[in-house]
This record gives structure tokens, C-alpha cells and sequence, in this order.
């Protein structure tokens, strides 16, 4: 069995921690497997070395700012080999660009071209450890780049494809998934296995275990991820692509997001075009915009509302007020006291009245709901950020989440 495993910045945070780390890829070699591994930089590091940067310069070239924070990384995986030596593993370590990761040369925020392989896979068919780090690559020049937060799932989910590894192991510093986040909901109960689908959705609501671009990754080649816990080896959650064995329950599991500002500009002239005037400028500055509701035209006239992260709230709201003049509408309102909750399951695809099901527990606990949009496997409403607790447990409750005690 050939596997690759993601060690994060918890699981390297100290030599102690580095240490248990071998200990756990020792297992695996010992068990026969192909092993390589994949590490991000240690926990706090690459903040540390972005802090410096901003020392220097509020604007680092971001070719140097590259530079600098592929460091971190470097820094765990030489450790983590040597740790592996000096207990006669033969292990190596290997920059991005020396492991074969080509990118584009978008510093900062590249995407992997390529991950030409061959001499790490001639080092885990003789029983060797190749120790690469995370988040980085090299582009055509041989500059260094790095992909963004999260990028080290990536990278780890890229290595496994170009090996043709089994299963991509992804060890953090905590368990799986859940249905619902156990500290809002005691009774929330780890997910044995999910689909790539609702982990992608998951994910986009705020779950951090997992980068969204490594999931997306893993469902185009079909490549199993087991997300479990360095500091307490059980079984986690694996995320398969969804096949006739997986259990339908209507609802998988409960999400939200408090980081949600909700925005509107009010009585906008009605013709065409009004969506890409108001949207264009906010997608120019890099806002992501989520949920969208345009109200029917009333005597020529329309609303729009939509919801934007809410570290952009003030940005957009200016953008907003500059639109409202040049497009003669009547005002522009926000608030950004908002939060989404969403019900996810690909069991929704065969399963009739989730929707009315989730309204009517909403209803009963006298939570106004703002905003509506769905999917093929998840239904998310807007609401007020103070109802949030309350409508989590309600509907983790009333969709059968709820962990049976023994």
C-alpha cells in the first residue's frame, strides 16, 4: 500500500511534537506501506515571517515575501528527516521545487501546473521517506512560490495523485468531521465517511480542517482523504467519492458561518445589465460575493441584496454608495450583524421536504429568516447573527444529529 501523509503546523509545532510525528510514520513503514510525507511550516510561522516583512515594508514584493515564507516549511521537514535518521529510516528532504511542484508564477496564491515525481516514488518503493514541504512550488523561472493559506492540503493531495498513492492521510488537530461544531453542540457525532461534495460544502461554511482547492482536487482524480488526528490515533473521517454503499440520511450535518454582512441597494432603475454594474465593481476588488436575492421590479424600479464575508462589509458598503449615485437608486442599507446556517446531505437528492422541514423547526424557535438560497445538496438561510446557537441546535436535533448516548 502506497500512501501519502499531511502533517500540519500542530502536529510539527515542537520537537516533542515533530517526534510523535515520526512515531506515527514509523507505524505505517513498519506495517509495509510506501510512505511520503508532506508538512506544513511549524504552528504561528508563517505569521511570524510575514510580521517581519510588514516590519520592512507594508508592501513586500510579493516575489520575496514568497521567499521568505517558504522557510517555515523547510525548516519542519529538514527536522522531521532528521528525527527519521536517527532512528535509521532513510528519509530526505525536499523543497518544493526539488520534489518536482511546478506552479504559475502567481506569487502569493499560485496554482500547481504540474508534479513531476518520479524520484520520490523511486525513494518510497525502495522504503524510503521523502519529507516535502507544503504550500510551495517553483514556476518556469525557478522562482519560489506559494499557494496560498491551506496550501499544503494541496500540495499533499497533489503528491498522493502523482505518486498514485491509495489514500491521502491528513493529520491535524482534531478528529474528522462532525455533524456540527461539538463545542456549539455537545451531541454532535464524527462522520465516518462523506462524500466530496459535502465536504466541499462544509468547507466553504468555514470548516477549517480541509482547503477547499485540495477537496476539489481530490474529487477530480477520485482520490480517498482520511482527515484524523496526530494526537490521538483512531479512526477519522473519510472523504470518498459518494457511491451506492454510503448511507443516505436525508442531512449530514449542520454548518455556519458568523463571518456574513449583508448588504442592499434599495430601488435601483430596473433594465438590463444592473446585476454585472452592481457586481462588477466588487468582484474587481476581490470580494467574494455568497447569497444573491433580487426582488421582483416594482413600477420600474429593484432591489438587490447579497451577502459578502464580513471583513469586507466596509469596503463594499463604499463601493456600494458610489454605484447608488452613478445608477440613481434610492439608498444603499447594511448590516452586518448576520450570519448563514446551512443544512448539508447529498440524501436531499432523494429525500423530499428538507426545506419545509428546516423552515418549520426555524419557525417554531421564532427565527425570522432573511435570505434563502440552495443547492442540489444543502439549503442555507440568512439570519440574525444572535439566533445562530439556537437554530444550529434546533435543526442538529430535529434531523436525527444528535449523538445517542450509550
Amino acid at each position: 500500500m502506497r500512501i501519502v501523509q499531511k502533517f500540519g503546523g500542530t502536529s510539527v509545532a515542537s520537537i516533542e511534537r515533530i517526534r510523535k510525528t515520526a512515531d506515527i510514520i514509523q507505524s505505517e513503514l513498519n506495517q509495509g506501506k510506501q510512505v511520503a510525507v508532506v508538512v506544513s511550516a511549524m504552528s504561528g510561522e508563517t505569521n511570524r515571517l510575514t510580521a517581519m516583512a510588514r516590519e520592512l515594508s507594508a508592501t513586500p514584493a510579493v516575489r520575496e515575501l514568497d521567499a521568505l515564507v517558504a522557510t517555515g516549511e523547510q525548516v519542519s521537514a529538514a527536522l522531521l528527516a532528521m528525527e527519521l535518521q536517527s532512528r535509521g529510516i532513510a528519509a530526505y528532504s525536499y523543497s518544493g521545487g526539488q520534489a518536482g511542484f511546478v506552479t504559475d508564477g502567481d506569487h502569493v496564491r499560485a496554482r500547481i501546473k504540474s508534479v513531476e515525481s518520479a524520484h520520490l516514488l523511486v525513494h518510497m518503493q525502495a522504503g524510503e521517506v521523502p519529507v516535502v514541504t507544503g504550500f510551495q512550488g517553483v514556476d518556469e523561472h525557478g522562482n519560489v512560490t506559494t499557494l496560498g493559506r491551506g496550501g499544503s492540503d494541496t500540495s499533499a493531495v497533489a503528491l498522493a495523485i502523482a505518486v498514485e498513492a491509495d489514500v491521502c492521510d491528513i493529520y491535524t488537530d482534531v478528529d474528522g468531521i462532525y455533524t456540527t461544531d461539538p463545542r456549539m453542540v455537545p451531541k454532535a457525532s464524527k462522520i465516518d465517511r462523506i462524500s466530496y461534495e459535502e465536504m466541499l460544502e462544509f468547507a466553504s461554511l468555514g470548516a477549517k480542517v480541509l482547503q477547499t482547492r485540495s477537496v476539489e482536487l481530490a474529487m477530480r482524480f477520485e482520490m480517498p482523504l482520511h482527515l484524523r488526528s496526530s494526537f490521538d490515533l483512531v479512526q477519522g473521517t473519510m472523504v470518498v467519492g459518494e457511491d451506492e454503499t454510503m448511507e443516505r440520511a436525508a442531512i449530514s450535518g449542520v454548518a455556519f458561518n458568523r463571518d456574513e454582512a449583508k448588504i442592499t441597494i434599495m430601488e435601483i432603475p430596473d433594465q438590463p445589465g444592473i446585476a454585472a454594474n452592481v457586481f462588477g465593481p466588487v468582484a474587481e476588488a476581490g470580494i467574494n460575493v455568497d447569497v444573491i436575492v433580487q426582488n421582483v421590479s416594482e413600477q420600474g424600479f429593484t432591489d438587490i441584496t447579497f451577502t459578502v464575508p464580513r471583513s469586507d462589509y466596509l469596503p463594499t458598503m463604499e463601493i456600494m454608495r458610489v454605484l447608488c449615485k452613478q445608477m440613481q437608486a434610492r439608498d444603499v442599507k447594511g448590516d452586518d450583524t448576520v450570519a448563514k446556517v446551512s443544512v448539508i446531505g447529498v440524501g436531499m437528492r432523494s429525500h423530499a421536504g428538507v426545506a419545509k422541514a428546516m423552515f418549520d423547526v426555524l419557525a417554531v424557535e421564532g427565527v425570522n429568516i432573511q435570505m434563502i438560497t440552495t443547492s442540489e445538496i444543502k439549503i442555507t438561510v440568512v439570519l440574525e447573527e444572535k439566533y445562530i446557537e439556537l437554530a444550529v441546535r434546533a435543526l442538529h436535533t430535529a434531523f436525527g444529529l444528535d449523538r445517542q448516548e450509550a
